[in-house]
């Protein structure tokens, strides 16, 4: 008998130990996606970490429910990994593979209510309001809803009381589902339905469809799209899409021919991401001080396996990384490009795939399940060279054999992870996955942390700096205006002094660009009564709310709750509120008042939500 330790994600330490069926003793192995029964009534999706043929005595063991896939979707280093993070960062394995793995998946059992058909309401248990709405919803659709589902139709925040109320009352009934959030992008294909090189039968295809134009011109620009003229070699695969554009027919059409046998339509399934676009494949020229700063990081990581390339701003660091992730590529291993912003990923993007094309992956958090679970899959099915992209999450792919780990502007605090478990730092977790696979780690950043430039001056870390800034380009003045002073003065309209007008406005003469920074989000950071100084909170987390003009609401920037701006203080009851302070919309509406003629885009967490 054979015994398989799961890991579950959930948030307690340790793993839980499962009876393997007879039917899965051949095809189980470590990293395989299991389905196990936890608890009385919830199914999760675990992760084997080992077998063994010794059971636990002290305790029954329950059998593993399903198998989920033919092949492990977790490599071994990835689970040594997960428990270097959870003992580490002072949590369990189980919340480590939470955040690891993309939920699509994770399948987990989704609580499901539905009416009791036996259900008659008596006297001292009357249905109240609240519930009477949740009955009229589930008999109204006549089938099993989620609580999920049923809380954004009814409105009501706390919808978990109401089903165990209507369940004491013995009104509805409650299901475990497994729930599956995966779904595959699947792609319709055609191809011809007889051998390469059968000329007799193509003349037969062609003689039945002369009747037809339409289906004669489709498969005429069948035989050009897949080669099945061209001497030697395989057929291209042909997409129903691509066919139809180039024939300029409809799918009624190709249906008919395939009605005839004259062609096959199938499906199969294809990853998400490709790229199309040029690939010049054309390492950037480096400069004297650029090929100085990259000879000396590879006589650095003689000697240590992290260094530092402390180089100033605009030193042309990113050059330095395309010519190192090419020598890695080079040497049939992976890279990991970690970038502290999304933002960033999307910059970066364009410039290595004109060089690497389909070798580049991104990844991060605001990719959708399916997204991720398919750059997942693509990873684990190759072992193929190639470069990731990505934010802080990154750090979890199945990674087949990295050979260097780049960290851009690792000072950044963004790579800290704050809330729920694990709270990891990415930059020090992906030095301990570089070491894991043997690959080197370079930190790059023109201020480094106060540690990480404290090792690589102590001889810990390497330290390479780039001193000379691209093209021999000198620093930007700085100038500071005391906005106090320059209020007294009258020297300041809005939000802006006159010297920073002025200086935009020569800029936008010159044809150049600006870029305004303000450190707040929203309309005005506060709103308060001018009569009694009550100042709006927020009634969950006690904190002032920011005024939104897009929405007319004041939000609480903390747990993002809406509230109407009230028309009369609530304290005094006079009509008293107003907005105080400058956020990025009052500013972007000042910016369209002062310099009209200018193309102007704000960029902030309201106006960048999605991935693009």
């Amino acid at each position: 008998m054979t015994f398989a330790d799961v890991l579950v994600p959930v948030p307690i330490m340790g793993s839980f130990t499962y009876r393997v069926p007879a039917e899965m003793s051949d095809t189980l192995s470590v990293g395989h996606r299991v389905i196990v029964p936890f608890g009385r009534k919830k199914f999760y999706t675990g992760i084997v970490t080992g077998l063994s043929n010794i059971g636990p005595e002290d305790y029954e063991v329950k059998d593993i429910a399903f198998q989920l896939d033919s092949r492990p979707v977790v490599r071994h280093p990835q689970l040594k990994f997960w428990q270097w993070v959870a003992d580490y960062y002072l949590c369990t394995p189980g919340e480590v593979m939470r955040a690891a793995m993309p939920a699509g998946l994770k399948v987990e059992s989704e609580t499901f209510i539905m009416p009791n058909p036996d259900y008659e309401e008596r006297e001292d248990e009357r249905l109240n309001q609240r519930e009477l709405a949740v009955m009229e919803l589930l008999l109204g659709t006549d089938k099993k809803m989620p609580l999920d589902v049923i809380a954004k139709k009814t409105g009501f925040a706390n919808i978990v009381s109401v089903a165990n109320s209507l369940l004491a009352k013995e009104a509805v009934m409650i299901s475990e589902n497994l729930v599956e959030r995966y779904r595959s992008r699947k792609e319709t294909y055609v191809r011809l339905a007889i051998p390469k090189g059968d000329s007799d039968t193509l003349h037969k295809v062609f003689d039945s469809v002369k009747s037809g134009g339409k289906q004669e011109k489709a498969l005429l620009a069948l035989i050009e799209l897949s080669g099945f003229m061209r001497q030697g070699g395989e057929l291209n695969e042909v997409t129903r899409t691509e066919l139809i554009e180039r024939a300029a027919v409809t799918t009624t059409v190709v249906a008919a021919m395939a009605k005839k046998g004259i062609v096959e339509i199938y499906t199969k399934e294809v990853n998400r991401f490709s790229y199309s676009g040029l690939v010049s494949g054309k390492l950037p020229v480096l400069t004297d001080a650029q090929s100085a700063a990259l000879d000396a990081v590879h006589k650095s990581w003689l000697e240590h396996d992290v260094t530092l390339l402390h180089g100033v701003t605009s030193s042309g660091k990113t050059e330095l990384y395309i010519h190192l992730i090419d020598y890695v590529i080079r040497n049939g291993r992976q890279a990991l490009y970690l970038v502290p912003e999304i933002a960033l990923t999307t910059q970066l993007t364009g410039r290595l795939q004109r060089v690497f094309g389909d070798k580049v992956v991104i990844y991060h958090s605001k990719f959708s399940d399916n997204e991720r679970v398919d750059l997942w899959k693509k990873l684990l099915d190759s072992s193929e060279p190639c470069v990731v992209i990505g934010a802080r999450s990154s750090v979890f792919l199945p990674f087949a054999s990295l050979g260097l780990v780049i960290v851009d502007e690792e000072h950044e605090s963004a790579y800290k992870q704050q809330d729920p478990a694990p709270r990891y730092n990415a930059r020090d977790a992906a030095m301990v996955l570089a070491s894991m696979h043997g690959a080197k780690t370079l930190l790059g950043s023109a201020t480094p942390s106060i540690e990480t430039y404290y090792k690589a001056t102590t001889g810990r870390f390497g330290l390479v700096e780039l001193t000379e800034r691209f093209e021999g380009m000198k620093l930007p003045e700085m100038r500071v205006i005391d906005m106090s002073d320059a209020r007294k003065k009258g020297l300041v309209s809005g939000t802006f002094a006159f010297e920073t007008e002025r200086l935009v406005n020569e800029s936008l003469k010159r044809g150049e660009q600006s870029i305004l920074f303000i450190n707040r989000r929203g309309y005005a950071p506060i709103a308060r009564c001018k009569l009694c100084g009550y100042v709006p909170k927020c009634n969950n987390c006690d904190v002032s709310l920011t005024y939104h003009r897009h929405v007319d609401k004041l939000v609480c920037h903390y747990c993002a709750t809406p509230y109407a701006v009230p028309e009369v203080c609530p304290a005094c009851q006079e009509p008293g509120i107003e907005v105080l302070g400058y956020g990025t919309e009052r500013v972007e509406e000042e910016v369209e008042s002062l310099f009209g003629n200018a193309t102007i885009a704000r960029m902030d967490l309201d106006t960048t939500r999605s991935k693009d």
